[in-house]
């Protein structure tokens, strides 16, 4: 479809980019008010008659005027306002902002269409006919060019926008410590959160100095630092050539950038930086220039988000039914009026997406049937979109509805609308998968290990029906512990190129809804055949090992087994045995064994765990728990009430042996096919917002050392110490220091062979890292047992093939020969010619993934686990909703985090979430900076309005900031035991304040949480 203009019900306009005529005895004063708008918007930047301003601000507000583009027919050249966005305070632009996007259509709201006035509606037009808004994408031939190694100019990058500013959006690249600002609409250039797109770095003298940077603006040193990088030419891009985008697309190079002679002071020279490609000058670039921000902007869109086929929100028909009224009256005077199909907009639940225009002939059916009623009804419903087209003719982009969900305040609405918006499964199993299960003859029992006379048994939540792993302990004589991890063998059952494997690999991860679950597999196999359920025998991959009393692994044996789990036990089970408080009443148990044998192997698990856990971060891991939110439910299941809850030994018990099999699992696999193993890394943290955190520690007296993961895990453990008298600020800490940290993700190795240093996991401080303890549900656990399946079936073949040969063995291969998955290896057994080639054989028959097909699976499995767990933070939310819209009025103490000219933001521990208050522009609230004090006064008076130009009707109700009660109320209703302040209020960094909390949106828009101030006052 083509770009789209905003029309008056009434009739057409002079103005070339908006059509507003009013008609009638006001048409001369509307038009002396648009010449005098015209003049307050002009920018210097326009300078020719033939240029024609994309007026940005009228979409996005006044505030984002600052990144205005200029363009004109022939050529497609960004030039700046004089207004400097980065000059702002960074809190300037806020959600609040960009959700008014498009205020001036929005908010035409009447009762009745007989006073309904100019009324604005989005209209497509004739793509031929409009001026372009953004400049054009380049053409996949440049874009190729432009990101090769050395030619230049180009990035690649995932594309995210801030939920609380869409104007202001980010790049991460691998390698680059800091991620890259994209800041304004035209920098942004159509891009949608989750684009793949290509990039080009802006100069280093616009790049933004960071939070928390101590560099003075225009020091010395920076301009000495600046005139070096100008003379090796560096300052003008991270290219070795000037780029021009034509209006085709087509990327021009003009000549090599002048560069100046010789060695600098930093002692990088002009051939230096000009032989590096574009990723390495631009790290070179933030190394040089610490305290600031890489900016730059999006020239193209590699691949398109899945996003854009998920859109869910609401309808605004107001103005097309209006508008629809007036036509009809206007129709009865002028015959001859044209019958033009309008458009509506389409507001997404997503802050992260852009409002967008849906064509009302394309809508379906059901929803015709309201608009031509003219039932507004339609707008309480959640729907579903995506988006079709967005041509640099158009300001927003066109989306097309494909079904409803229902009303906007339904539970199960909501529910179906997260799992689509996040393209999540939700179907049923297809009968002809659940027919290939393969069944279990006597023969594979016979060729595995039999544990069936161990002591083993499972610890997990107590709803759990899907049971991955099993543990098993025995004291040696020598007093050495023999552990083992027993993992459910799910690749036994889902074997590769069969419909079930398919459907797995599809579905990638199971999700869990709180209340329910979207299995990965078939309950057949999840709950029933394959899970380690107590009482029946079960086959599972195990991996045992020797471990003294001081946590070293002497030992270990890896292989397949069979299993007989003595009883299922909660983390509660365990725990109260940790404890030595268990009842053994209400849990059955199985075999031969006793509760004593239970509750002694459960005590030296948690022994050796405990040794475990502290060489662990004696090495270097980082921890940064914290605690969690959980709801209880009623009969009806809806959330009536919340609890906090947090980890405890039980837990850590399991999760270190889980480590530790994970780890043992990497090692082989990674040693046996070096190329094609599946592998989880987790890259160091983002630096920008390490260094927020350790400025935002620093302005509270704590000493906080982010130099290693060691030392800030060391670092944290002694603010929690400083802190134990005030829990709430450590959880807050705890909080903020998880916001630098990176998604951990797979990958393949063979995708990183030659970048070894990128395997590693920092959180856990190892270098290699898998996932292998959670096959039934997750698939990339499959993948790494059919791995670790054909390195023991190589093993096995290699093993055979020597001794048919006639070679001596050495005495440990007599006793095992685990030349591959025991603890001491010899490299020259694992490159020989026989081992290379029975690990060939073996991989074929095993399904194991060639490189390129790893990474196509490593990369939907982490596009999978990111949408699970954005669906668990949305179903949260949600319940968090649906609690606050039972309880109405959720009374709360909470701690200021910052402070700015704006808003505030605060941190409710009661709910473990952060929310803004609002401030600026309060009809009889008036806010005040002490600088002495580093404190902020706020009054309020019912008599006067604050001191600020506008007109009345742009202040906001007090209402929307603060809840005021009289103190007569209070005496007859008691809130929670809570006090209300009173105004003045003054305020500071980490005050703690009483808010008043409260549940919007369902049926009249997304949902969401509102602060807001609980005050006191007779003057109310």
């Amino acid at each position: 479809m083509g770009g789209i203009f905003f029309e008056s019900s009434t009739g057409a306009s002079h103005t070339e980019d908006f059509f507003v005529d009013n008609g009638g005895k006001d048409n001369k004063k509307k038009k002396r008010r648009s010449r005098r708008s015209k003049q307050n918007c002009t920018l210097s930047a326009c300078s020719s008659a033939s240029e024609i301003c994309t007026d940005e601000s009228r979409l996005l507000g006044d505030e984002s005027s600052s990144n205005h583009v200029v363009s004109s027919g022939h050529n497609q050249q960004e030039i700046e306002c004089n207004v400097d966005l980065r000059s702002m305070p960074e809190v300037h632009l806020n959600k609040q902002v960009a959700d008014e996007n498009l205020k001036f259509v929005s908010n035409v709201i009447h009762e009745e269409p007989d006073t309904v006035g100019p009324i604005l509606i989005a209209r497509p037009v004739d793509n031929h006919a409009r001026r372009k808004v953004y400049p054009p994408h380049l053409s996949a031939e440049a874009v190729t060019k432009g990101l090769e190694a050395n030619e230049g100019g180009l990035l690649s990058a995932i594309f995210h926008v801030n939920a609380h500013n869409s104007l202001e959006a980010y790049c991460k690249i691998d390698g680059v410590q800091s991620d890259v600002l994209i800041s304004g609409m035209m920098a942004q250039n159509r891009a949608i959160e989750g684009d793949t797109v290509a990039i080009v770095i802006d100069p280093p003298s616009l790049w933004p100095r960071m939070k928390g940077s101590n560099e003075i603006p225009n020091n010395p040193n920076s301009l000495q630092l600046h005139q070096a990088l100008v003379q090796i030419g560096c300052d003008n891009a991270c290219s070795s050539s000037n780029m021009v985008i034509q209006d085709n697309g087509v990327v021009q190079e003009n000549g090599p950038i002048s560069c100046g002679d010789g060695f600098t002071d930093n002692g990088l020279s002009r051939d230096v930086y000009e032989s590096m490609n574009t990723l390495e000058k631009l790290c070179t670039l933030v190394s040089l220039l610490p305290s600031k921000r890489p900016t730059g902007r999006v020239v193209a869109v590699i691949e398109k988000s899945p996003r854009r086929d998920n859109v869910v929100g609401f309808l605004s028909v107001k103005q097309w039914i209006y508008s629809r009224v007036n036509k009809r009256r206007n129709s009865r005077k002028n015959k001859h009026q044209a019958d033009v199909d309008d458009g509506i907009f389409l507001i997404p639940n997503d802050p992260k997406l852009t409002k967008m225009m849906v064509c009302v002939e394309n809508l379906p059916g059901s929803i015709r049937t309201f608009l031509e009623a003219g039932d507004l009804t339609i707008e309480s419903f959640l729907v579903a979109a995506k988006i079709v087209d967005w041509a640099d003719e158009s300001y927003i982009p066109e989306a097309s509805v494909i079904q409803i969900f229902g009303r906007g305040s339904d539970i199960d609405a909501q529910i179906a609308a997260i799992l689509f918006e996040h393209a999540i499964d939700a179907s049923e199993f297809c009968s002809e998968a659940l027919s290939l299960v393969p069944q279990i003859p006597h023969e594979e029992l016979q060729s595995r290990r039999d544990l069936r006379n161990s002591c083993i048994f499972t610890i997990d939540p107590a709803t759990a029906s899907d049971l991955d792993d099993a543990l098993s302990v025995e004291r040696l004589p020598n007093g050495v512990f023999r552990v083992g991890v027993h993992i459910a063998d799910v690749s036994y059952f889902v074997l590769p190129d069969t419909p079930l494997d398919s459907d797995a690999q599809s579905r990638s991860t199971s999700v869990y809804l709180l209340q329910r679950k979207l299995s990965m597999l078939p309950p057949l196999l999840s709950d029933n055949l394959a899970s380690l359920n107590p009482g029946v025998d079960r086959l599972a991959f195990s991996i045992v090992w020797d471990i003294d009393s001081a946590g070293v692994v002497l030992d270990r044996w890896i292989g397949r087994t069979v299993i007989h789990s003595s009883c299922k036990l909660s983390y509660e089970h365990a725990q109260e045995i940790i404890d030595g408080a268990f009842d053994a009443k209400n849990t059955k148990l199985y075999g031969q064994f006793e509760w004593c044998d239970v509750i002694k192997s459960v005590k030296s698990l948690h022994e050796v765990s405990k040794v475990l856990k502290e060489n662990r971060f004696r090495s270097g891991a980082l921890s940064l728990e914290n605690s969690k939110i959980g709801f209880l439910f009623d009969e009806e299941g809806l959330p009536y009430d919340t609890v906090v809850t947090g980890r405890k030994d039980s837990n850590f018990l399991v999760e270190e042996l889980m480590l530790l099999a994970n780890k043992t699992a990497a090692e082989v696999i990674t040693r046996a096919y070096p190329s094609c193993a599946l592998l989880r890394r987790h890259p160091e943290p983002n630096a920008r917002k390490l260094l927020e955190f350790e400025a935002f520690c620093g302005k509270h007296g704590l000493k906080l050392d982010t130099s290693s993961s060691v030392h800030m895990h060391n670092s944290l453990e002694q603010i929690r110490e400083e802190l134990k008298n005030d829990s709430s600020l450590f959880g807050i800490l705890m909080s903020y220091a998880a916001r630098p940290m990176q998604l951990a993700s797979y990958f393949c190795s063979g995708d990183l062979k030659h970048n070894n240093g990128e395997w590693c996991h920092y959180a856990l401080a190892v270098p290699l890292y898998t996932h292998f303890t959670s096959p039934l549900r997750r698939y990339s656990d499959i993948v790494v047992h059919r791995t670790l399946a054909a390195v023991l079936d190589a093993e096995d073949n290699f093993r055979k093939a020597r001794r048919r040969s006639g070679k001596k063995l050495t005495e440990r291969e007599v006793v095992n020969g685990f030349f591959l998955t025991g603890l001491r290896v010899c490299e020259e057994e694992v490159e020989s010619v026989e081992a290379r080639e029975a690990l060939g054989v073996a991989a074929k028959k095993y399904g194991v993934f060639s490189t390129e097909n790893l990474s196509v699976v490593a990369a939907h499995c982490n596009e999978k686990k990111l949408s699970s767990r954005r669906v668990k933070d949305a179903i949260d939310r949600l319940y968090m909703w649906a609690l606050l819209k039972r309880k109405k009025i959720l009374y709360s103490e909470a701690r200021v985090l910052g402070l700015g000219p704006k808003f505030m933001s605060i941190y409710i521990s009661k709910l473990a979430i952060e929310k803004r208050i609002y401030y600026d522009e309060v009809e009889g609230l008036r806010a005040e900076w002490l600088v002495a004090t580093s404190s902020l006064l706020l009054s309020y008076s019912i008599h006067k309005r604050p001191n600020r130009k506008g007109s009345p009707s742009k202040f906001r109700p007090i209402e929307e900031t603060a809840m005021i009660v009289s103190p007569i109320d209070l005496e007859i209703e008691k809130t929670d035991n809570l006090e209300p302040s009173v105004f003045p209020l003054t305020l500071h960094l980490l005050s703690t304040i009483p808010v008043a909390l409260h549940a919007i949106g369902g049926d009249d828009g997304p949902l969401d949480i509102v602060a807001r101030l609980y005050v006191s006052s007779y003057f109310h």
